[in-house]
């Protein structure tokens, strides 16, 4: 039973990273930077955004089982289905929930945009508490790290690195608008601590709730 919970947490908390996800996308001011790669595909092939970042997810799945083989854990395999969703999820908040949202003014834009990250780190800091599984990039950089001699956090900063000038090169040189805008620096200062203040808070709560019911 305790498990049927912590999953059901785990699926609601995905639901808030689509529609926060889905907020920072419509507020158009700047993406994190594997949200901006996903932005800029999906404005140079036309796929609906959600279905490009289920695409990119789910590659990192398969990196994973690359990397790892007979180590990779098989409850990872949640991820692929968790990216379906999420892929799902975002498509129908973006193009069809926040479909007639229009933000004309830019303090608004702002505070959307702000509100859409917040939700996100939440959401996010909840998944990473109940450790049910990783989530697919992380889960890949995680990987990397094992098969090299590198950290996680080098290999995760590495990454944004590499998809910030990704997706610029796609901006400049195929004429695609600019995803990673002054949203993208913001989030870089500010989603890493609240994610460290939402997960010290969650994490007692959730762990007097296991002791509860163990």
């Amino acid at each position: 039973m305790q498990q049927v919970k912590r999953f059901s947490l785990m699926l609601i908390s995905m639901v808030f990273v689509a529609f926060s996800a889905s907020l920072t996308i419509k507020a158009a001011i700047g993406l994190a930077a594997w949200d901006a790669i996903a932005q800029s595909l999906s404005h140079l092939s036309a796929i609906q955004v959600g279905t490009i970042g289920m695409v990119l997810n789910i590659s990192c799945v398969v990196g994973q089982m690359i990397l790892l083989k007979r180590t990779f854990p098989p409850r990872q395999l949640l991820q692929i289905p968790i990216s379906v969703l999420l892929g799902v999820l975002i498509n129908y908040f973006y193009y069809t929930f926040f479909a007639s949202l229009t933000l004309d003014n830019y303090a608004v834009t702002l505070v959307i945009f702000l509100i859409g990250t917040v939700l996100a780190s939440f959401a996010v800091s909840m998944v990473m508490v109940l450790n049910i599984i990783t989530f697919p990039l992380e889960g890949f950089c995680m990987a990397l790290a094992k098969k090299t001699k590198y950290h996680f956090a080098f290999i995760r900063q590495m990454v944004d690195i590499l998809a910030i000038f990704f997706t610029l090169v796609l901006t400049f040189s195929l004429d695609v608008p600019m995803t990673a805008r002054e949203g993208t620096v913001i989030g870089m200062l500010i989603f890493a601590p609240l994610m460290g203040f939402f997960i010290k808070r969650l994490q007692p709560i959730i762990n007097l709730k296991t002791e509860k019911t163990v």
